[in-house]
């Protein structure tokens, strides 16, 4: 049965609907979340000119009516539930953010961006960046584990760790500051090199975190108000407000404004 849902000006089709597709590219999304990982593929998508079929992430627990498993077929795909998961063709599906970041660049419109570095030796400080964000004890990986929640919980949250967690996002946003400090000295925009890379897309959506972005560039909705509050709570953390600087902020809005849609498209209930 076809359960394709309209929320805001979107259309999201189910799991079921993307898993039979043969063609196009299908991301599950939260309608009215900036749900991080995928709210970083979809900007990165932007780029690289590819158009997008949303999909529906199935919601946690059991259904009220047949007692399943929400998630049960999302888990059957792909072993996993966390989301975005990133359907291409009959391609298998992808979950992980470096292996959907090489499908984006291979499928990409022939006259988008690079965001891959040809020269091996910024590739390799490119991956690099994107691990302090993206990977296990980065950044995110940091500011899950800040509150207990489920999601905390999901990340290895303690008393311990979560102690420790401000003092390795400030060191984050130190290395990156420094970073955007040498290529400032050196004519550039970028996190690295001359150019735009991948570097920056994660970076200026994932910094959102600890460094909420204005409503031009992320709107408010009735779903994604408790996260917004959040990454506010976040931002006023001593050590981490320490370490943000103008610096940062300007490369946050000069990527998300020059390179990605803007103001994002969400879906769900705006306020």
């Amino acid at each position: 049965m076809n359960e394709t849902k309209h929320t805001g000006d979107l259309n999201f089709i189910t799991i079921e609907e993307a898993a039979e597709m043969e063609k196009g590219t299908r991301v599950t999304f939260v309608p009215g979340m900036q749900a991080m990982y995928a709210e970083a593929l979809k900007n990165i998508c932007y780029v690289k000119k590819i158009p997008l079929i949303r999909v529906l992430h199935p919601q946690m627990g059991f259904d009220k009516k047949t007692g399943r498993d929400r998630q049960a077929k999302l888990y059957e795909l792909t072993s996993q539930t966390s989301l975005p998961t990133m359907f291409h063709n009959k391609e298998r599906p992808r979950n992980v953010w470096i292996e959907q970041l090489a499908l984006a660049e291979k499928i990409g419109s022939k006259d988008s961006p690079s965001l891959i570095p040809e020269n091996f030796k910024l590739r390799a400080e490119m991956f690099g960046l994107c691990a302090i964000i993206l990977a296990e004890d980065g950044l995110v990986w940091n500011m899950r584990i800040l509150i207990d929640s489920p999601l905390g919980a999901k990340y290895g949250y303690s008393e311990e760790a979560s102690n420790v967690a401000p003092k390795k996002i400030a060191e984050v946003l130190t290395l990156i500051d420094n970073c955007l400090k040498e290529q400032e000295m050196l004519g550039s925009p970028y996190l690295l090199g001359d150019s735009l890379s991948a570097a920056d897309i994660y970076w200026a959506t994932m910094s959102m975190t600890v460094l909420p972005a204005p409503p031009e560039i992320m709107p408010r909705t009735q779903q994604n108000q408790g996260m917004l509050m959040y990454f506010k709570s976040n931002a006023k953390l001593t050590l981490i407000k320490d370490a943000l600087s103008k610096r940062i902020e300007l490369h946050q809005q000069y990527i998300l404004k020059t390179y990605c849609e803007t103001p994002a498209v969400l879906g769900g209930d705006p306020l």
